[in-house]
């Protein structure tokens, strides 16, 4: 210029982001929903067990979870005067509160129903005439005067118990407190009088003043020891006939300690001190472990002795509670590990994919910078400039995003997560699209994949991944991830065999293609050779594509599956435990169900079938068979001990006591089971061998069996194993008969026993039915009415109900919304990696289209063409994609137990081993919605491209 000054040039950054504006906003939505996506997953992993320990502490018995120290009453040695200042409440305060300071993080106390005092550890015989005696037996009380009880009761009727001169070892006379259950159980109102033997030889006087009610019965203050608030009828341990007793316990003043002293019931002093788990995390199970440990018997439990005293001990259970939530998480964390790599290495292909579209539109312009001097590192460095400013204020607004929205979680995870997505992009960007122009590029080179060659080069890495995906597949078959702990090769085995199933499938991709071509070639319309040859000729249907897709859709085929394994393993226990729709049931083993019961629950609307079953727990294996069983080997085995009735029978064969000498005994019908049988999935009952005929033939209403009479049976594999084939004798509550095995099932219903035996209930001399089970959809409060219409001794029990009990421990919940999350990322990336294949060949297509044209071609036979030409690429996914996940899942399933995510944590649940298994829907409609999108995708660009003129898209100097 004249002046001498140099022209002022536009900012490089703001030039390029107001040139595409449109893929500068979509990187950034799409580094954003990765990043929040990639941060919110460890903040969901921590919030979950989080959670979970913090329900499983809350939900864990009291008297478990509480932290108790415990010593005995000061020594004799002592003066009068310092053994009774010792148990008062001034001094057990300042104790108890020295404890609580000195309990170690991240131990907390829940001082809202902390409890300190002094208790009887020996029960006194108390023989007030007034006092129930159900056997003979005069009841045992227990004594205890603990802080706190205005705060935790209210007063039903009397006055609160007090001490209104100052109580010494030498009083005769206290007060107390009963619970309006105490009263009501041992006939004690108020003005009641107990008399507490000294070891003097008098006695000590207590006057029931009050009787309270508790504000929160479920607390720690009423649960730790449940006979404070709930007396109860044991028996007699010492009598060698059955008797039982009542036993319970007074609450008394809360300064009336110092007059235990005096009896013989050895009192204790105490501090109780329940656990705070609002301030715990996830990560704070371990520490909480170790602290544990150190209070029961390390250093922690030298800093209580400090305190409360030399001979103080530490008692709880609470360390059992987090071991058992410690178990869970390592054994979820596995399978989780699997779903969290799957999702990861598929949006990192796709950031990629990416990555390889915005170069290839920006080829032609870096070329002509490299051209004119321009050098690998100014451009990389301008593209690291203007990628950094888009994709790192995205990532940090992923972050921010996933904080929001996961409120619960450590912040450094996630930010390592989110700062991970924005640091692959801004390096991944700039590194390909430099690397491409090393070296300068002939204009027009063809890319077609039917005469590309791989190199040797190519050829290694594959075998390499090969080698490593058989090796982690293998380790995963051998070793589960039921054991704990977290391998990255193991849990990466899905994507290891995604990957070399997208480079083998790459490699045998233009085979077809040029078998297909051949005929194509011969016919008149050039429509279907050309779309052949351009799919041959597409970068889309290149490597890296087909990995996206293959890894997307294994990863959310295998999600699916877990999730539809968990609900079908939470379907089989319910069965299992309920054994149809709906049961009936006595409460206790031997109670019957009467005929008008079974008549008119039969009749109720909603039931379609009912099968009246006759179950009788601990029948007698003959010897003979019990011999045979131990004589090889079998009697200890497992399977050989029966497990009794399972869940919601409300009893068992006494096979713990018996072991294999011990079965069940169910006598059906065998019309009405069969039809059980088929309507609930249980396997094929071979009702026809029950029907016998001659001797064994069934009996007439009220006619008894005779003990050589021979009933044929269906039996378990173990117990057709012992009895054989010849008949044996056996003794019932329903009859002396032989047995003789004809045939064996692997399942009864409403039975989780190993070792039973069916016999038809005609056959039996006592045939009246135990437990009726329905199928349909009877209306429970019907069902229940009819039932407590005949009685209490019934219970209704509902499949439903009990399958309701496996869905929501927050550990569970959280882990299976992981999974929920990762079938819909997985497909949500599996389409976006079709739109980006077809968009970086879109102006390819466009042109042609434009070309095409000119030479006659219709708009319906463009679109037919771009159509024609998506679909080879397209089914190639699908098919790949249900092929791999389908292999993925039967590979793996050996290895994968999902009963830490089905059904730990529920008593009564069965725990046999939940294996995976493919799921069609998970497989299917991810690869569906592959072709569909390919598919719209194809006959949109068809559309656009046809309202356009070829003059547009056939420029003058256009380089495509």
């Amino acid at each position: 210029m004249s002046d001498g000054k140099r022209a002022a040039s536009a900012p490089w950054i703001r030039t390029r982001l107001r040139t595409a504006p449109g893929a500068t906003v979509a990187l950034a939505v799409l580094v954003l929903v990765t990043a929040f996506l990639a941060a919110a997953f460890p903040r969901a992993v921590d919030a979950y067990e989080t959670k979970g320990l913090r329900h499983d502490i809350r939900r864990a018995d009291a008297g478990r979870s509480a932290l108790e120290i415990a010593r005995p009453q000061p020594g004799l040695e002592l003066p009068q005067a310092q053994r009774e200042a010792g148990v008062r409440t001034p001094e057990l305060k300042r104790v108890g509160g020295a404890l609580v300071k000195a309990l170690p993080a991240p131990l907390r106390a829940d001082m809202s129903s902390v409890a300190y005092g002094l208790r009887t550890t020996k029960p006194a015989l108390a023989t007030e005439p007034w006092l129930p005696r159900p056997d003979t037996v005069p009841p045992q009380l227990s004594y205890t005067a603990q802080t706190g009880l205005k705060e935790h009761a209210r007063l039903v009727e009397g006055a609160w118990p007090t001490t209104p001169d100052a109580v010494t070892s030498a009083s005769r006379a206290v007060r107390g407190a009963v619970t309006e259950e105490t009263a009501a159980a041992l006939n004690m109102k108020v003005g009641s009088t107990l008399e507490l033997p000294t070891a003097a030889g008098g006695s000590l006087k207590v006057t029931i003043t009050g009787v309270v009610a508790p504000r929160d019965p479920r607390g720690s203050y009423w649960s730790a020891d449940p006979l404070v608030r709930t007396p109860s009828l044991i028996p007699d341990p010492t009598s060698p006939f059955p008797q039982n007793y009542w036993t319970g316990t007074v609450l008394l003043a809360e300064d009336a300690g110092p007059a235990l002293l005096a009896t013989a019931t050895e009192p204790s002093l105490f501090w109780r001190f329940p656990p705070d788990p609002s301030a715990l995390t996830g990560p704070d199970g371990d520490r909480l472990t170790s602290v544990i440990a150190s209070l029961e018997s390390g250093p922690g439990l030298l800093k209580v002795r400090a305190i409360a005293g030399d001979t103080a001990a530490v008692l709880t259970g609470l360390g059992h509670v987090v071991k058992d939530n410690a178990r869970m998480r390592e054994a979820i964390s596995p399978v989780i590990a699997v779903a969290a790599l799957g999702i990861g290495s598929v949006a990192a292909v796709v950031l990629v994919m990416t990555g390889a579209l915005i170069a290839a539109r920006r080829k032609a312009e870096l070329a002509l910078m490299r051209s004119r001097g321009g050098s690998l590192r100014g451009i990389g460095g301008r593209l690291l400039a203007e990628t950094s400013v888009t994709v790192l204020p995205a990532s940090a607004l992923g972050l921010l995003l996933a904080v929001l929205a996961v409120g619960e979680g450590r912040w450094w995870p996630a930010a390592l997560a989110s700062a991970g997505v924005g640091l692959l992009v801004c390096v991944a960007l700039p590194l390909r699209t430099t690397l491409q122009h090393i070296r300068p590029t002939l204009h027009g080179a063809r890319e077609d994949m039917v005469s590309a060659k791989p190199s040797r080069r190519r050829t290694v890495a594959e075998l390499t991944l090969l080698v490593l995906a058989v090796g982690a597949v293998t380790a995963l078959r051998r070793r589960g991830t039921s054991g704990g702990g977290t391998d990255v090769l193991v849990s990466g085995a899905p994507v290891l065999v995604a990957l070399i199933a997208a480079l083998v499938l790459v490699r045998l991709y233009p085979l077809p293609l040029r078998l297909a071509a051949r005929p194509m070639a011969r016919l008149r319309g050039a429509i279907g050779f050309l779309s052949l040859a351009r799919a041959g000729r597409s970068s889309a249907g290149g490597a890296l594509p087909l990995l996206a897709l293959l890894l997307a859709l294994a990863t959310a085929a295998f999600g699916g599956s877990v999730i539809a394994g968990i609900g079908d393993a939470r379907d089989d226990a319910a069965l299992t435990a309920v054994g149809a729709d709906a049961r009936v049931s006595g409460r206790s083993e031997r109670a019957t169900l009467p005929d008008e019961l079974v008549r008119t629950v039969r009749d109720l609307d909603g039931v379609r079938s009912a099968a009246p079953l006759r179950i009788e727990f601990g029948v007698t294996m003959p010897e003979t068979a019990a011999a045979a069983g131990d004589a090889d080997g079998n009697g200890t085995g497992d399977g050989a001990t029966d497990t009794g009735s399972g869940a919601g029978t409300g009893g068992g064969d006494a096979a713990g006591a018996s072991g294999a000498r011990a079965m069940t005994m169910v006598g059906v019908d065998p019309a009405s089971y069969t039809r059980l049988a088929r309507t609930t999935g249980l396997p094929d009952f071979p009702s026809g061998l029950l029907k016998a005929a001659g001797p064994s033939a069934p009996l007439p209403e009220g006619a008894q069996s005779g003990p050589e009479r021979v009933l044929p049976v269906i039996a378990s594999p173990a117990v057709a194993a012992r009895l054989g084939r010849e008949a044996h004798a056996v003794d019932t509550l329903s009859g002396d008969f032989k047995v003789q095995v004809v045939g064996t099932v692997g399942r009864v219903a409403s039975l989780a026993s190993t070792n039973f035996l069916i016999v038809n209930s005609a056959s039996l001399e006592e045939r009246a039915p135990t437990t009726l089970l329905l199928t349909g959809a009877p209306d429970p409060g019907k069902l229940r009415a009819a039932a407590d219409g005949n009685g209490e001794e019934f219970a209704v029990q509902l499949r439903s109900e009990e399958r309701a009990r496996y869905v929501n421990t927050p550990m569970q919940a959280g882990a299976e919304r992981i999974y929920l999350a990762a079938v819909a990322a997985g497909a949500g990336y599996a389409l976006l990696a079709v739109l980006l294949s077809l968009l970086q060949t879109a102006p390819e297509r466009k042109t042609l289209l434009a070309r095409l044209r000119t030479m006659g071609l219709t708009t319906g036979q463009g679109r037919r063409l771009l159509a024609f030409e998506a679909t080879p690429q397209a089914l190639l996914a699908a098919g790949g994609g249900l092929l791999t996940g389908w292999a993925t899942i039967v590979l793996l399933s050996p290895g994968i137990d999902l009963v830490p995510l089905a059904l730990a944590g529920v008593a009564g649940s069965d725990t046999s081993p939940v294996t995976l298994r493919a799921d069609l829907w998970s497989l299917a409609l991810p690869a569906a919605g592959v072709v569909a999108l390919a598919a719209a995708v194809a006959g949109v660009q068809a559309w656009w491209a046809s309202r356009r003129g070829s003059i547009t898209e056939l420029r003058a100097g256009d380089s495509r």
